[in-house]
C-alpha cells in the first residue's frame, strides 16, 4: 500500500513525524514533508531515498492552508495523486486550567485541532474523487482521557478524535480510511515545547516522556496499523494504557484516579507554571 504512493506528513521535522516519514520512504512512498523548520525538514529529506517535497509552513496560518494544500496536491497529482495525509504537527501543555491565559487555548486548539481539520478538508474531496485515501489523525491518550495540566491539549485532541470518527463514518463508503493514533509517552520534545500558563515554552521534559517508547517503536505500530486497516491505535503501556481502557469501561474510577493525582501533588511534581 506504500510503494509509489504519495504521503503528506506534517510535523515531519522531528519525533514521530520524522521517523514515520523515513519509514514510509523505506517502503517506497513519495513524501511531502511539512513543518516550520525548513532546515530540519531538509535534513529528514536527505535521509529518505525517495521522491520528496519539502513544504514548510506554519499550521497556525489557517487562512494560508488552502494555498499550501494546492501546492501539495499539484505535486502529488503529477505523481499519481495524494494517497495519505498524516496530521502529526502539534503542541502540548503543562499548566493548571485555573492559572492559564486564554491565548494558550487559542494556540493549542488552532494547532492541534483546527489545522488538522483544515488540511483534511482540503484534501478529502480529492480522495473521495479518487475513491481511495488514508487520513491519519495523531491524537493522544490525553484525547481519550482528560488528564491534569492538559486541559487545552485534551480539549483539542478529544475534538480531533470526534472529527476523525465522523469523517470515517461518512467516507469509508468512498474508499477513504481514517486511522486515529493515540500515543502515550513517546520520547520526543513534546514536553519541552509544551505551553505553560502564560504561553511560554516549558523548556524541560517529563520523566515519563524520557522513559517512553522511542519514535521508531511508535512508528512500527503505526505502519502495522495502516497495513491491517486498523481504525484506532493506542500506543501506550502501563498506567497510560490502563487509563485509556478505564475511560470506556469505568469512567468514575478514572475520574477518581485523576483527582487523586492532583490531591497527591502531581502539579507540584510536574512544576506546573
Amino acid at each position: 500500500m506504500f510503494q509509489d504512493t504519495v504521503w503528506w506528513v506534517t510535523g515531519a521535522s522531528s519525533g514521530i513525524g520524522a521517523a514515520l516519514s523515513e519509514a514510509l520512504g523505506k517502503l517506497g512512498a513519495k513524501l511531502i514533508l511539512s513543518g516550520r523548520n525548513e532546515t530540519a525538514l531538509d535534513g529528514v529529506a536527505s535521509r529518505i531515498d525517495s521522491d520528496t517535497l519539502v513544504l514548510p509552513f506554519d499550521v497556525t496560518d489557517l487562512d494560508g492552508i488552502p494555498a499550501i494544500a494546492d501546492r501539495a496536491l499539484d505535486w502529488a497529482t503529477a505523481r499519481g495523486g495524494l494517497y495519505g495525509l498524516v496530521n502529526n504537527a502539534g503542541v502540548s501543555q503543562r499548566s493548571l486550567a485555573v492559572d492559564t491565559v486564554f491565548s494558550v487555548y487559542e494556540s493549542i486548539i488552532a494547532i492541534d485541532l483546527l489545522a488538522p481539520i483544515a488540511l483534511s478538508q482540503a484534501v478529502l474531496p480529492h480522495m473521495v474523487t479518487a475513491g481511495k485515501g488514508q487520513l491519519v489523525s495523531m491524537s493522544s491518550v490525553a484525547g481519550i482521557v482528560g488528564t491534569p495540566l492538559r486541559s487545552a491539549y485534551s480539549a483539542a485532541k478529544h475534538g480531533l478524535i470526534g472529527y476523525s470518527d465522523s469523517v470515517r463514518a461518512e467516507n469509508e463508503i468512498h474508499g477513504v480510511k481514517v486511522l486515529v493514533v493515540a500515543p502515550g509517552s513517546i520520547k520526543t520534545n513534546i514536553s519541552r515545547n509544551a505551553l505553560t500558563t502564560q504561553a511560554s515554552k516549558r523548556g524541560e521534559s517529563d520523566a515519563a516522556i524520557e522513559n517512553g517508547l522511542s519514535p521508531e517503536e511508535a512508528v512500527d505500530q503505526i505502519i502495522s496499523a495502516l497495513e491491517s486497516g486498523q481504525r484506532e491505535l493506542i500506543i501506550a503501556r502501563g498506567m497510560e494504557a490502563e487509563i485509556a481502557k478505564l475511560r470506556r469501561s469505568d469512567p468514575n474510577a478514572l475520574f477518581d484516579r485523576m483527582a487523586d493525582m492532583i490531591a497527591n501533588g502531581y502539579a507540584t511534581q510536574m512544576k506546573a507554571s
